[in-house]
């Protein structure tokens, strides 16, 4: 059985470099150390990985070596390898099977391969790096100690686009003390490296004893001797490379310093140096400076609270960036002096040049001016507005850039989904500093709770989410508030939602990040459907809130016919006295028996309980009619959709209703007046003309109320109230009842004529509804005169009859003189009561007219058909230009104003 050690990867990799080269465990130590530092550098060939096209490669090299017995074999064992599902990484056994065939004498490639990126990790600053400068043995001593400065001599100097050098090329002379560089690699290259550090090695190079390649060296000891002053100071490559890795930790080197007036790092003036080493040292500095202005950002804000907890996960993100970038430069520091495992300096010269610093920070200076960007922009930014911010820079077409504000974005959005999911599934808002984009108001009490309490904030909503999903997370939070609050439904939120995985670290925001329009946007529907159904059952079946939207249509809009009529009919005797002689008992009283004697009796007790009687305000000279009114109470959760200014709503409906339904009880006791008396007045020619008048009046006026009220039941109300009943059925949400009723009852109002921009169309209305007032009045005394001089007729003739019997005269001249001259009286009253009736006539006709003009100008085209119901003869047509304009006309002439 095997150990753990054999298991272990460091053993079964020095197994393998001894099964490749054949020696001992002793021999093999300098290519084990190598193979350790390429396998922990994370560096990536920029061959594609594609398995079927290596297996191609090696066949095709098998047939090239005139081996195609091996190659069918090795075709059938890529085949059954491929079949199996246990190895992960099939591409990179067989492009180390390939690599291993090649020659190891053949040249490598010069090419620059790009480095594989990795997710970066948080990893303490590297204290590798000192921060000012010493004397070679101090710093031989500081970073004799630490990970990463160990004296890594080469690394990744070998292009890694082709297979690896031998391993004989590491010099077999080499002493067997380097291994300590190796035991260095091990602890500092184990982990991935975020940032590039990719370089060429030519095979043209020599190399030392030590393995150092010593072709370098006169890149580190050239100076310019030409045109030398005595101000000038000659400064060699290695001396401002050195510069240039402190100026990378944003501390100032001896010759590049930072100019705090132009804000950049520039070379001394004294120094003597070629212009190309001048601009390129200046192209280097320049990571200084995003170093400096990233991390200016990162200290002021982490210890600002009020930043939020967004804004302190963007500055962790920034934090684990620039440590990545740290421990490149601990890589790059560890370049300039080499030592061996016991910590004494070797004295040797650096390999690294300005040229090389330029490739090898390539990739991070993008990183960085990445991350530059995104400082500046988010300047002044906190919570979901940073976090749209950071989104922003995930447009863009460059993969690593992309790749890098994603990750970022990952991190900053994770507490923004924290938010929204513990808003979504408890309700519950812990938004300390303000950083979500939904807002409590605790002012708010509970009767406003789902209207005012919470609201969304639209700049701190995410630009990764649409506005329909935060309207859709404002209500889900908001149904389950008011299911516990208003509705006292404590049922838990798992019963109605079937809860999935939250957001619970950033890699799982990250996923969700990858498929927005249907992972995320199904969480959201299925917490808003499951929620919102949950709320309007219990507002349905507990609260019965259909049933009371029913009962208002049936009593505050008159839809409950024989109710009206009977309650009409009790009321009148107490509604035509003074306003101020009524009390609300009595008139709840007759309510009670209009409900008993009518259909309303089987409405069930809750709604008949909330039935009331209210007198609105009373002016001087009111009667009851003026001032009496149905009511409707109201309380708890359906107080949420029959909020106090619905209720106002329908009080003025209902106002204009009762009142249109009193001149329609008018008119009808106007007409049974006409019928009863017709018989008992036909015994007095001379009145007939009286009769004829008010007739003809009163159908006039007939005429006029029944249009209007079929106006206003049929195309107003029970249009509205069938467009409203749809929609209620169809809703998803409260807000949706709410706002159907809002709609239903915003259209009655102006189709009623009771907004503000039909005022002289209800002035006018309620001018006709004052003429038929008067018309029953006028009527009323003419009535009570006929009748009175009918009776004294009667009288008289019964009194002449009487004596007659009893032998006598039927009357004597005086009496007979008496009576001629009364009936002349009442004779000569007639015309006056003709020319009351022509007035009154002349009024009414006149303000219909105008009502009719102002309708045939209205933008709504039921108003303006009802003109040409009201007119269907063309009486008031032929009196009156402005009516003579066709429908078409008036219709293309609204469109037009």
């Amino acid at each position: 059985m095997a150990t753990p050690d054999q298991k272990s990867p460091n053993v079964l990799l020095q197994n393998l470099c001894c099964r490749i080269l054949g020696r001992s465990e002793a021999d093999v130590a300098q290519q084990f150390q190598y193979a350790v530092r390429v396998i922990g550098s994370n560096f990536a060939p920029t061959v594609e990985r594609d398995e079927f096209l290596v297996a191609e490669k090696i066949k095709k090299e098998l047939i090239r070596q005139r081996r195609e017995a091996d190659a069918a074999a090795f075709s059938e064992l890529h085949r059954k390898l491929h079949s199996q599902g246990v190895l992960k990484n099939k591409w990179s056994i067989l492009y180390l099977l390939l690599s291993l065939s090649e020659d190891p004498r053949r040249q490598p490639s010069k090419a620059l391969p790009r480095d594989a990126h990795s997710t970066p990790y948080y990893y303490a600053r590297p204290q590798t790096l000192p921060l000012s400068y010493q004397d070679r043995s101090a710093q031989s001593a500081q970073s004799s100690g630490s990970v990463g400065s160990s004296g890594i001599s080469s690394i990744g100097l070998c292009a890694l686009s082709g297979p690896p050098p031998a391993p004989q090329s590491l010099l077999p002379g080499q002493s067997h003390q380097a291994s300590g560089v190796g035991d260095g690699l091990r602890q500092q290259l184990g982990s991935r490296l975020a940032w590039t550090l990719t370089a060429n090695q030519p095979s043209s190079q020599a190399t030392t004893s030590k393995g150092v390649p010593s072709a370098v060296s006169r890149n580190m000891t050239r100076s310019r001797r030409e045109g030398d002053t005595g101000g000038t100071m000659e400064i060699t490559e290695a001396a401002l490379v050195r510069d240039i890795l402190y100026v990378f930790q944003g501390i100032d080197g001896k010759n590049i310093k930072m100019n705090n007036t132009e804000n950049c790092y520039k070379v001394e003036g004294k120094a003597n140096l070629s212009r190309s080493l001048r601009d390129t040292a200046v192209r280097l500095s320049e990571l200084g400076w995003l170093h400096n202005k990233i991390r200016r950002y990162t200290d002021q804000r982490s210890l600002d609270r009020s930043f939020g907890l967004v804004g302190q996960s963007f500055c962790a993100a920034l934090h684990q960036e620039l440590r990545e970038y740290y421990r490149l430069l601990s890589v790059l520091h560890s370049q300039l002096q080499l030592e061996d495992d016991q910590g004494v300096n070797l004295g040797l010269e650096s390999s690294l040049t300005l040229r090389r610093l330029l490739v090898w920070t390539y990739d991070p200076k993008i990183r960085l001016k990445t991350l530059a960007a995104l400082v500046d922009h988010c300047q002044g930014r906190k919570g979901g507005e940073l976090a749209s911010a950071v989104h922003a820079y995930t447009k863009t077409g460059d993969p690593y850039m992309r790749s890098l504000v994603q990750h970022i974005l990952s991190l900053v959005s994770h507490p923004v989904l924290s938010f929204l999911y513990r808003w979504i599934y408890d309700g519950e808002l812990e938004d300390t500093y303000h950083e979500f984009f939904v807002a409590s108001d605790p002012t708010v009490k509970t009767d406003r709770l789902w209207h005012d309490k919470y609201t969304l904030r639209k700049s701190m909503i995410p630009s990764f989410i649409t506005m329909d999903q935060s309207r859709k997370v404002l209500l889900i939070g908001k149904s389950i508030n008011f299911l516990h609050q208003v509705c006292h439904d404590q049922t838990p939120t798992t019963k109605m939602i079937a809860v999935t995985k939250s957001a619970e670290s950033p890699q799982d925001a990250a996923d969700l990040f990858t498929d927005l329009e249907n992972a995320f946007q199904g969480k959201i529907d299925a917490a808003y459907f499951e929620t919102s159904k949950y709320l309007l059952d219990v507002l349905n079946k507990k609260y019965s809130l259909l049933d009371h939207m029913q009962a208002m249509r049936r009593y505050l809009l008159l839809g409950q016919g024989d109710f009206i009529r009977h309650l009409m009919d009790l009321l009148k005797p107490e509604l035509v006295r003074p306003a101020t002689t009524l009390y609300q008992h009595n008139l709840t009283g007759i309510l009670e028996t209009a409900v008993r004697a009518t259909n309303a009796q089987f409405d069930s007790p809750e709604i008949l309980r909330r039935l009331d009687v209210r007198l609105l305000e009373v002016s001087p000279g009111d009667t009851g009619w003026d001032v009496f009114s149905l009511d409707y109470h109201v309380d708890g959760p359906i107080a949420t959709v029959f909020t106090r200014e619905c209720m106002s709503h329908y009080l003025r409906v209902f106002n204009f209703l009762w009142r249109a339904k009193r001149m329609e009880y008018i008119l009808t006791d106007i007409r049974k007046g006409h019928m009863c008396n017709a018989k008992l007045l036909r015994n007095m020619p001379e009145f007939s003309g009286v009769l004829h008048q008010c007739h003809i009046l009163a159908s006039e006026m007939v005429h006029f109320i029944h249009q209007m009220q079929y106006y206003i039941t049929f195309e107003v109300l029970e249009c509205s109230w069938d467009e409203l009943w749809n929609k209620v059925q169809q809703a998803q949400d409260l807000d949706h009842i709410i706002a159907a009723h809002e709609v239903f009852l915003d259209t009655i109002i102006s189709r009623c004529l009771l907004d503000g921009d039909s005022r002289a169309l209800l002035n006018q209305l309620r001018a006709v509804f004052d003429q038929i007032i008067e018309l029953q009045n006028a009527q009323d005394a003419i009535y009570r005169a006929a009748l009175e001089e009918l009776q004294r007729r009667l009288q008289f003739e019964e009194k002449k009859k009487q004596r007659e019997i009893e032998g006598h005269w039927g009357v004597t001249a005086a009496e007979e003189e008496e009576e001629n001259k009364r009936i002349g009286e009442f004779k000569e009253s007639i015309p006056k009561m003709c020319s009351q009736l022509r007035i009154l006539t002349h009024f009414y006709q006149g303000i219909v007219q105008q009502f009719l003009v102002l309708l045939t100008t209205s933008s709504d085209e039921s108003l303006r058909f009802l003109s040409f119901r009201l007119d269907f003869n063309e009486h008031y047509k032929a009196r009156e230009p402005r009516l003579r304009v066709s429908l078409g006309t008036r219709g293309r002439r609204s469109s037009h104003t």
